[in-house]
């Protein structure tokens, strides 16, 4: 077997536990010939004599971040997905999930076992977490390094590609979060192989990554065979680009572009669609403006827009960046433009801020909550079920791709709190007075759980027993509702923002989005609201209380209907 790595400042590379000397190549490389190893072989890299240092291409690190890589042979993996031919991400709605916290086991296996519910539910798309080593035993995943390698908690390489086998076997394309921006600050043994990172701030998270500076095509190759590596060994179907805002890249080709470029590629060969989904607070429409007409290319990207919007309207909040979103004129323009902040300014970064969205809706992935908007409150509270009615009415009747997050559709009463498990004491004692920091000037006052305790990570897993209660049970068959009459109706899955028409009153606090011969009603206020009617309605969803004559239509608090009008 021939060993490789990327060390080009070094003068000495030695492979253990073999002692043998790499030889030097072109750029940087170094190779060794070890015929004795093979498929399950244990190796650490020396380097000008300090180390021993896991592969930074390390497909399997079993005794975690700071133990051997081992040799892993893609192929001896046996697919059953012969059949699958991929996804498109139009018209579809996403599931998103944290393995740890989606089932009571926290494991790839634990989470195949609730498939059934997935499909029942009728979503097309599971979104996965960061799957990446991390420090000890728990974490949200954004700590991750040994990015090649996946996390043995979870039931490592195999256990990633079995659950993606039996995902596409039960028709559900999958997504996986990647972190490209930064690396965790336990365990990144990047810095002795080569300049992988700058060595300066990047962002608050930590170091920026070097896709522009000396050496950096290599890093920019060692991120882009990442990405291939899931999408062609793992069959994965797309790949959510974490905080591309924080990605530093002053190059003409930008990094995001190289890398549409390079998956184009790679889905012409596998003959099955690969999607790029970037999170970026930018609103910048370059991100999924085609790299011919000179943006990056990316098939979506994730908007908070119309999350604060919808959040702002149906919880009433107006603290931090909510403040920005707190008149109802903020979500009917989140419906009708995809971006509210367009170019205009933001109180909340007083600032103009954007530029205006000019795509087809289906380009947006949006939601009501995340792991980001639930687990970034200080007690990783969600909505309550009465407020999940309303929002998954404007998310699942909006021209966008939705997103729902992991215990939404039943309405759990489970928190999703920041969790993490670092090995360093320094790390771990001061982890919450960081996250303290961070999210100085947001409006809330910090009382959080402490991450680093064991309990706050499993309060976050979700309570699959909460179904056998009515409530739960109610909002649940709510939402497969709702999905399957968006799957019925074109109108609602139209991507075209010109068909689009709201109507909101402020102060009655309604709102009407018109989806061409459909309209959907949301009354926020506590008190009942009735609209004079001049067509017949044909009442396709709506909650309780709510009816319907040719005169009028009438629709309680806190509650919403989608009608079609019947001339």
């Amino acid at each position: 077997m021939i060993f490789e790595v990327w060390a080009p400042r070094a003068s000495r590379v030695e492979i253990l536990p073999w002692q043998r000397e790499l030889r030097p190549g072109g750029d940087g490389w170094w190779s060794v010939e070890v015929p004795e190893a093979g498929h399950g072989s244990d190796y650490r890299y020396m380097i000008d004599g300090d180390g021993p240092y896991p592969d930074p291409r390390s497909r399997r690190q079993p005794e975690g971040i700071f133990g051997p890589s081992r040799v892993y042979d893609h192929a001896r993996f046996t697919w059953e997905d012969h059949e699958w031919k991929g996804r498109d991400l139009r018209g579809s709605v996403i599931y998103e999930l944290h393995v740890g916290a989606f089932t009571p086991e926290g494991t790839f296996a634990a989470a195949i076992g609730k498939l059934e519910h997935l499909v029942e539910l009728g979503v097309d798309f599971v979104e996965i977490m960061p799957v990446a080593p991390v420090p000890g035993a728990r974490n949200w995943g954004y700590d991750g390094v040994d990015l090649y390698a996946v996390n043995e908690t979870y039931g490592g390489p195999d256990g990633l590609k079995t659950l993606v086998d039996a995902c596409h076997r039960a028709g559900l394309g999958v997504l996986l979060d990647v972190v490209y921006n930064h690396l965790g600050p336990s365990g990144n043994f990047l810095h002795p192989f080569g300049p992988y990172l700058t060595g300066t701030q990047g962002s608050y998270w930590g170091e920026a990554v070097n896709l522009d500076g000396p050496d950096s095509d290599e890093v920019r190759r060692y991120f882009i065979g990442n990405a291939v590596q899931w999408l062609r060994d793992y069959h994965i179907d797309g790949l959510r680009l974490d905080a591309v805002h924080a990605l530093h890249d002053r190059r003409a080709v930008h990094f995001l572009a190289e890398l549409a470029d390079e998956i184009d590629a790679l889905s012409c060969h596998l003959g099955r669609p690969l999607s790029l989904i970037a999170e970026s607070d930018l609103n910048d429409p370059r991100m999924i403006t085609p790299r011919e007409a000179g943006g990056y290319g990316m098939a979506a990207q994730w908007s908070d827009d119309l999350h604060h919007a919808i959040h702002a309207a149906v919880t009433g909040e107006n603290h931090g960046y909510y403040a920005d979103f707190a008149p109802l004129a903020s979500l009917a323009k989140a419906l009708t433009s995809g971006f509210v902040h367009d170019g205009g300014y933001s109180g909340f970064r007083r600032r103009s801020h954007g530029q205006p969205f000019t795509g087809p809706g289906h380009r947006l992935v949006c939601c009501s909550q995340n792991h980001d908007q639930i687990g970034n409150r200080p007690r990783g509270d969600r909505m309550t079920p009465a407020q999940l009615r309303l929002a998954a009415g404007i998310l699942l009747a909006s021209p966008y791709t939705p997103m729902l997050f992991m215990g939404e559709e039943w309405g759990t009463r489970s928190p999703f709190l920041f969790f993490t498990d670092h090995v360093e004491p320094a790390l771990r004692e001061g982890e919450g007075e960081r996250r303290r920091r961070e999210f100085e000037g947001f409006g809330y006052e910090w009382d959080a759980p402490e991450p680093g305790d064991e309990e706050s990570f499993l309060r976050s897993k979700v309570d699959w027993s909460e179904l056998k209660e009515e409530e739960h049970w109610s909002l649940l068959c709510w939402y497969r509702d709702l999905i399957a009459l968006r799957k019925a109706l074109p109108e609602l899955t139209d991507p075209r923002l010109d068909r689009v028409r709201v109507e909101f009153d402020e102060s009655a606090r309604w709102l009407l989005m018109g989806r061409q011969s459909l309209s959907v009603v949301v009354n926020f206020c506590p008190d009942s609201v009735t609209f004079p009617l001049s067509e017949t309605p044909i009442l396709l969803i709506a909650e309780e209380g709510v009816s319907a004559d040719q005169g009028a239509l009438r629709i309680p608090g806190q509650s919403m209907v989608i009608y079609r009008s019947v001339t």
